[in-house]
């Protein structure tokens, strides 16, 4: 039988074992895998996850559109910020984007030995989640949480992919069954209990309410994101 476990951080990873043989989720909900799944689903060709600001400058040189955020805010320099609501143009179209942010992308290079890295936001639960079914590995949700803290909306989305698979033929860790438990008892109400975390508290002071309330919208896309290792590159499949 298959596990399905939860790393609240990615300073959490060294406790997880054999990620080389394993499936990834990786999940930042606020925004950066909420902005892939739009992206992916809007058209664009690929998306390069990058860590470093400097190194995604570099790109376009290259003829790739970029795109970033530190702490929230768009990185000047870059051509798109980190709003769900950027890549629904029709200019980027079959088009490749370079990216970079706090904690996603950082969450992504964390994981790069994995079996498979796979991308998942509630914008495209049920397609991750029944594309995760289907595999016989091992899944191990990676949340990006924030600045190497717990957040509360990534690891509520764990809870809620957790829900998605459970009655599936999943062994559920300690780990997702508590935050399954959490998801279903605030089901109904995620965007008042979220209102609480640090990540909703920040995009509300930038008067970025709406990407909060899309983000949290369920089933979107059908798109599967997947993280290519060679190529180091993010296509849906």
């Amino acid at each position: 039988m298959k596990h399905i476990d939860i790393c609240l951080s990615p300073e959490y990873i060294f406790q997880h074992t054999d990620i080389d043989k394993k499936n990834v989720v990786i999940v930042d909900i606020f925004r950066a895998t909420s902005c892939i799944v739009t992206a992916l689903g809007s058209g664009v060709q690929a998306l390069v996850p990058l860590t470093n600001v400097e190194e995604c400058k570099e790109y376009k040189k290259w003829g790739y559109y970029t795109a970033g955020e530190r702490d929230g805010e768009k990185i000047s320099e870059l051509d798109l910020g980190n709003s769900p609501f950027e890549y629904m143009n029709d200019a980027f179209k079959n088009k490749k984007i370079a990216f970079t942010t706090t904690n996603g992308t950082q969450a992504i290079k964390t994981a790069e030995n994995a079996k498979e890295i796979t991308i998942a936001s509630f914008l495209n639960i049920t397609a991750v989640a029944n594309y995760l079914i289907q595999k016989e590995e091992d899944i191990l949700i990676i949340c990006a949480g924030r600045k190497g803290k717990i957040s509360m909306e990534d690891s509520l989305f764990a809870g809620a992919i957790v829900e998605k698979m459970h009655l599936s033929n999943i062994h559920v860790s300690n780990t997702a069954f508590l935050f399954q438990t959490l998801f279903s008892s605030v089901k109904n109400n995620v965007v008042s209990f979220l209102t609480h975390s640090e990540a909703y508290k920040n995009l509300e002071r930038r008067n970025a309410t709406k990407d909060i309330f899309f983000c949290l919208k369920e089933d979107i896309f059908s798109v599967i994101p997947v993280y290519n290792k060679n190529t180091k590159e993010i296509r849906s499949l």
